[in-house]
Parts: C-alpha cells; structure tokens; sequence
C-alpha cells in the first residue's frame, strides 16, 4: 500500500515537472527568437512613394520584348506593386484619394497582366494606358499634396 502511493505521488510530482519544464522551453523559444521584419521599399510619405513607383514600373513598362532581364524586372514590378498596395490600401487618409485610385486601377491591370501572362510581353494597348495613368497619377499625387 504504502509503495502504491508512494509511486503516484512520484508520478504526479513528475507529471507536474515535466509540463513545467515544456511551458518554460515553448515561452523562451517564442519569446528568445529574433522577429524577422519584412523588408519593404516604401518609406511611408505617401507622396514620395508613389512618384519613386510610377517612375520604377514607368521603366518596366518600357523595357524591351526581347531584354535579357525582363523575368527579373517583372519580378521587381510584381513586389513593388505587392509592397505599395500592402501599405496604403488600409490608409483611409490615402485610399479614398483620386491619385490612389488611378495607381491602384494601373498596378492591378499591370499585375493582372504579369501574373495571368508571364510568358507574354506588356501588350501596346496596355502600356499605352498604364503610362498615361502613372502620368495621371503622379500628377494628381504632386497637386494633392
């Protein structure tokens, strides 16, 4: 009898040690671990981004058919358009600007078109107009602020 309850206390001391011992190991691994920042290229002044956007797509926009880095530069484009919209989508102060609007119309029909085509170049028809609304765009955003 006495060996009986001797052995579950031991067990129950244990039991409890060891799910100390786990909490304690998951708190400090959560906690002790460095957090990786996603690294984005926007500074956060709405105004500067947008033109340091427009002039970085302007360029895909006019990169040649048959450039030897045109895979890179779509895939430039692609995470700019991704970090641009990430940041100021959210913003109501942004959002509901016509210059946001127009870069928000132009970077879909350009992500569109690179994420459903990839083998194929930016149509004319297609940079004729995302050049116009990165033209607009810029302008509007100059003016508001």
């Amino acid at each position: 009898m006495l060996l009986k309850w001797t052995s579950e206390l031991i067990l129950k001391k244990l039991t409890k040690v060891i799910s100390f011992a786990l909490s304690l190991i998951v708190v400090f691994t959560l906690f002790s671990s460095p957090s990786i920042a996603v690294k984005t290229s926007m500074t956060g002044d709405y105004t500067k981004d947008t033109i340091s956007v427009v002039k970085t797509l302007q360029t895909a926009v006019d990169t040649p058919k048959d450039s030897p880095n045109k895979d890179e530069v779509r895939s430039e484009a692609l995470t700019l358009i991704t970090d641009y919209i990430s940041r100021y989508r959210n913003r109501g102060m942004v959002n509901k600007t016509q210059s946001f609007t127009t870069m928000q119309t132009a970077l879909n029909a350009m992500a569109g078109h690179y994420k459903n085509f990839a083998s194929r170049p930016l149509p004319d028809k297609l940079k004729e107009r995302l050049t116009k609304e990165f033209s607009l765009a810029e302008k509007m955003v100059l003016r508001e602020s």
